[in-house]
């Protein structure tokens, strides 16, 4: 977020929270339970949302070095990313193309300069080209140029890796974002260091989990004892970008500023900022730290997968240090797996019990109420390919 637009943000919620008010959408709306429970819609989601739309993989710091590398299953695409010798990224399907084994069957690794298969020893380079194979005269009719691992378009901007997922398909992050590139890149992702991803399951449908993220409203019911202690509930300020949006929260100690210049106000250390980058990422940009939520629907309509990334501005070199971020990290986690989600999940239940035909986002959560308008959106239309980057 640009400099006069955190100002302008920090004024808002201070009157927010002088008025006690937030920022509100012009109505109610009612979004139907099938919405969470559908067979039928799971599939267009998994087809439209994650075959034909980049997939967020995480912030560049995931790969920081020459033979980095990591594999992605979440949306059921086996695909591998390498930080080939130049610098660059490469992004493949993880299978040989001999006979479609994966190349790499760890979920990480560094220091790597090529991938060999497994089962029959076929050999890649960095940049996916197959370098060797055993009994080489045996394919001799099988020209190994045309026999290198199979990419996938991938793009690196803002500090942040997108992969497409299908073959030959062209990205233009800059559309996709929709005027959000200037915010995120105002945040100076490309400069931080990956600490740790954890991974949860849950039984629920993968949009609840996104759901978390997108009103302030629930703290003081849900969280009395753990967040409602460092923000402000029923506090935030909305803004939309094409389908991707928003949220600031103000923190508790928001007050401070009133007795600090405004030319010195140092916005982010009394806010949180959350952006949803449409349809399944979420990050969050505090004070001290990045959070990533990778969120990816499991194999029915009622379960869901993510991996959660903890970002540092500096390299963890000491006990003291490590010790910070665990314990961050720690209360990070037990908060969604004790309070947020099993809430969730007992939403999910209810669901499928037919207790209700919709659910209501009231005129207070104008992100929830602006993130199904756009899944609802997205669904509807057939997807074009993007634009060349």
């Amino acid at each position: 977020m640009r400099r006069q637009d955190q100002i302008a943000e920090a004024r808002k919620l201070l009157s927010h929270i002088e008025n006690r008010t937030t920022d509100l959408a012009d109505g109610i709306y009612r979004n139907p339970v099938t919405d969470y429970t559908c067979p039928d819609q799971a599939a267009r989601e998994r087809e439209v949302l994650f075959r034909d739309m980049p997939i967020n993989i995480g912030l560049s710091g995931l790969l920081p070095r020459p033979g980095d590398w990591l594999t992605h299953d979440w949306a059921g695409l086996p695909i591998l990313l390498v930080r080939r010798q130049d610098g660059s990224l490469g992004a493949f399907l993880n299978a040989c193309r001999h006979r479609g084994a994966r190349v790499a069957t760890e979920t990480c690794g560094t220091g790597t300069k090529s991938f060999s298969c497994p089962y029959h020893g076929w050999t890649y380079g960095l940049d996916g080209s197959l370098i060797a194979r055993p009994d080489e005269a045996s394919f001799a009719a099988a020209e190994r140029a045309a026999h290198g691992l199979r990419a996938l378009p991938v793009v690196e901007k803002y500090g942040m890796i997108w992969v497409g997922p299908r073959p030959g398909m062209t990205l233009d992050i800059d559309g996709l974002l929709a005027g959000m590139g200037e915010e995120i890149a105002a945040y100076g992702l490309d400069g931080y260091h990956h600490y740790e991803t954890r991974v949860l399951r849950r039984e629920m449908n993968w949009k609840l989990a996104v759901d978390t993220f997108g009103e302030t409203y629930h703290l003081q019911h849900l969280h009395p004892d753990t967040v409602s202690p460092l923000f402000h509930s029923n506090r935030a300020t909305f803004r939309a970008f094409g389908a991707n949006h928003r949220m600031v929260g103000a923190r508790r100690t928001l007050d401070e500023l009133h007795t600090v210049p405004e030319q010195q106000w140092d916005v982010f250390d009394h806010t949180v900022v959350i952006c949803v980058l449409f349809p399944n990422t979420v990050f969050t940009f505090h004070r001290d730290h990045v959070e990533t939520w990778h969120i990816f629907p499991g194999d029915r309509v009622d379960c869901c997968a993510m991996y959660v990334s903890l970002y540092v501005p500096e390299p963890v070199t000491s006990d003291s240090a490590k010790q910070h971020w665990d314990k961050n990290f720690d209360l990070l986690m037990a908060t969604v797996e004790i309070e947020d989600f099993p809430t969730c999940e007992g939403m999910q239940r209810g669901f499928a019990a037919g207790a209700q035909d919709s659910i209501v986002f009231g005129r207070n959560e104008p992100a929830l109420q602006h993130y199904h308008r756009s899944i609802t959106a997205a669904l509807a239309e057939p997807q074009p390919r993007l634009a060349a980057e």
